[in-house]
């Protein structure tokens, strides 16, 4: 029985709203298919929830949260001990579960984040596009949007400050010529302790929370401290670093005047499906960062009452990520946010000084807003045209398939392998004309008939085809309607179980690879519901099923771009997956043959000497102190490594068989 909006039962509503507490936490709203429709945190969560339900039917919201509230058929509520507990709970809750009515900040790859993985013992700095955590306690720093000053700026770091240079030592037993240059302390052979190379990268952290003042003036005292000492090397080498770190804001136009200002200022810019979100980071009275982010807004009427939800959900998330000494004493926003106050008192208690939060309307701090706003209104249109260009792509498509409508998922596969060995394949997904990740596929081929020696790409491609739509086919084998259960997959709303299906599917091949797929998808009685093609390499011709000369178009023309787009996607995908089985195939058949040597042994082995080639060059006895590895399996593994050579004797006497002389025949 489905469930009725609690608008529709009063007496429900009362008795619901009665079981809140008085506390502050977090409430989760649902609908009648038990799906989420909006998380949010209140200092009281009974008075926070009754404002949605007051005045009848939502009268006085926004026409977004009107038309929320009345598909609300349940209510959930999480008590948390203070609103600083309840924000970050809301915060990981809405990252968890998406829901439909929350502002949702994008994914965009576009915007680069620095990152420190301070979990290890020597933390590595890099510049990343995915925000993965590993670890708590590793930072990542941004979104930034000027990805060539933050290239700039890690160089000048990297050339200022000694820190590792590479992922990997390039020898095992000795430093790189980064070591003698003084660009890196050795971190690989352990010539610095983890404690002070930690130091030196809190030092270097600074640089990007943009603290570069206080960092000027530490050195600065530094640099006393050791000319005091008469060090005068070490004094140097720490006038170089204030020397570099001067550079970075050397040229800095932009600044206050007030040298003692320190503040962020958010604004954005929107139209009706996307906002362009910037964060200005002003420092001692210079703007040391700005930081974008794209979010998107409610497809309901948007007004500016809806703006602030956007500007509050970039400041929880941007402010639960910082230290607590980023925070800055003063934030100008564009519009009020919401929950201000909450906000503000939560601020405070992370920074542990006050936090002050104003919407200036004019003077100096209003033309600051102005001028945020305006880049943000570049990166909205910079956006709009990746956007309208997308659109066109698909029209395109659409056209030149014959389409009714332009498609939204589409899917790519391509099949990689050397002579048959190690061969797989790869599904890459566009959505609205972009990638999507989260839907990509990888398939190792499963047919006994391709192996080393003896490839069948046509064979391969059915194969996938299968398993691909495997279960589609067993819906409609079923009995259940292909077109409802389409419709379901492209709807807005997420559905469970069959919710992938695509508008169009290309195959990386001529007509050869198409034939195979067509024949596959017959055995499954789909070749009537899929739209399939396939995209040739020579020429850029793009194939259909039944028609024997390729489709009249140009390789130039926008459709034909999406799908050479997505064919070199696929194929990228594809080649690195391959790569990587071979690699593992690789070490796997190498140590694996060594009696004695199980999964864990050879795990521990590589793990100790980093590399095969390592292995190979290592004595016995370095062999033996592996973990695991005693004499006797070391002179195993060395022997397989070395099988025409006999071992020195340790003493480094001759072995006998060196000391026996051939006998002499008389002649």
């Amino acid at each position: 029985m489905t469930a009725l909006p609690l608008l529709q039962q009063p007496e429900r509503l009362r008795e619901r709203l009665r079981e809140l507490p008085t506390e502050p936490g977090c409430y989760l709203m649902r609908d009648a298919a038990d799906r989420i429709l909006y998380i949010g945190k209140a200092k009281v969560l009974r008075n926070r929830v009754r404002s949605y339900f007051q005045s009848g039917r939502g009268h006085g919201h926004s026409p977004r949260i009107a038309l929320m509230v009345r598909q609300v058929c349940d209510l959930e509520f999480i008590v948390t001990d203070s609103e600083a507990e309840a924000l970050a709970l809301e915060s990981n809750l809405i990252k968890h579960h998406q829901p439909h009515f929350n502002v949702l900040l994008k994914d965009d790859k576009k915007y680069p984040y620095l990152c420190i993985t301070w979990s290890e013992a020597y933390p590595r700095i890099f510049i990343t596009r995915q925000r993965r955590f590993r670890s708590p306690l590793d930072r990542f720093y941004g979104p930034y949007v000027d990805v060539g000053l933050l290239r700039r700026t890690l160089a000048v770091v990297k050339r200022v400050f000694p820190l590792r240079q590479r992922p990997q030592p390039l020898y095992r037993d000795r430093t790189c010529l980064n070591y003698d240059i003084g660009r890196c302390p050795g971190v690989c052979q352990q010539k610095i302790s983890s404690e002070d190379y930690h130091r030196t990268l809190r030092q270097v952290a600074m640089v990007f929370q943009g603290r570069n003042e206080e960092l000027l003036e530490l050195l600065r005292a530094q640099m006393d401290r050791y000319a005091e000492r008469l060090d005068f090397e070490s004094a140097a080498r720490v006038r170089d670093q204030l020397q570099g770190i001067g550079t970075l804001t050397a040229d800095q136009k932009m600044s206050t005047g007030d040298s003692s200002v320190s503040r962020d200022v958010i604004a954005l810019a929107s139209d009706e499906r996307l906002a362009s979100v910037q964060l200005f980071q002003m420092r001692a009275g210079k703007l040391v960062g700005r930081l974008g982010y794209m979010a998107e807004v409610p497809a309901t009427a948007p007004d500016q009452q809806d703006l602030g939800p956007i500007l509050q959900r970039v400041v929880e998330e941007h402010y639960s990520q910082v230290e607590p000494v980023e925070i800055p004493p003063e934030l100008l926003l564009q519009h009020p946010l919401p929950q201000q106050d909450l906000i503000e008192a939560w601020l405070s208690e992370r920074r542990g000084r006050k936090v002050r939060l104003a919407v200036p309307q004019r003077q100096q701090k209003a033309e600051m807003i102005e001028l945020v706003v305006r880049n943000a209104s570049y990166e909205l249109q910079r956006a709009q045209r990746a956007s309208e260009q997308n659109l066109l792509a698909t029209e395109d498509l659409a056209q030149l398939l014959e389409l009714p409508v332009p498609p939204r998922r589409i899917e790519g596969y391509d099949i990689s392998h050397i002579q048959g060995s190690d061969a797989v394949a790869s599904q890459v997904v566009f959505v609205d004309g972009l990638p999507a990740k989260q839907h990509y596929r990888k398939y190792r081929i499963q047919s006994s008939s391709i192996r080393a020696g003896h490839s069948d790409d046509f064979m391969a491609m059915a194969e996938i085809m299968r398993r691909r739509f495997r279960r589609w086919a067993q819906a409609k084998a079923a009995g259940a309607d292909l077109r409802e259960l389409r419709r379901a997959a492209g709807s807005a709303l997420h559905t469970e179980g069959l919710n992938d299906w695509p508008d169009v599917v290309m195959i990386d091949g001529g007509k050869g690879q198409l034939s195979a797929v067509m024949e596959a998808l017959r055995e499954l009685d789909l070749h009537e519901e899929l739209v399939v093609c396939s995209l040739a390499k020579q020429r850029e011709e793009v194939f259909v099923p039944g028609a024997r000369q390729p489709l009249e178009s140009e390789a130039e023309q926008l459709g034909v771009q999406l799908l050479r787009r997505l064919r070199d996607e696929a194929h990228r995908f594809a080649v690195s997956f391959h790569r990587q089985q071979r690699g593992e195939r690789m070490k796997r058949s190498r140590l694996s043959d060594i009696p004695g040597l199980g999964p864990k042994r050879v795990k521990d082995l590589l793990a100790h000497f980093r590399s095969i080639d390592a292995i190979q060059l290592a004595s016995p006895a370095q062999i033996a102190e592996a973990p695991g590895v005693g004499p006797a399996l070391a002179r195993q593994v060395w022997d397989y490594f070395h099988p025409a050579q006999e071992l020195e004797p340790a003493d480094g006497s001759s072995s006998d068989r060196e000391n026996e002389r051939p006998l002499e025949l008389a002649g």
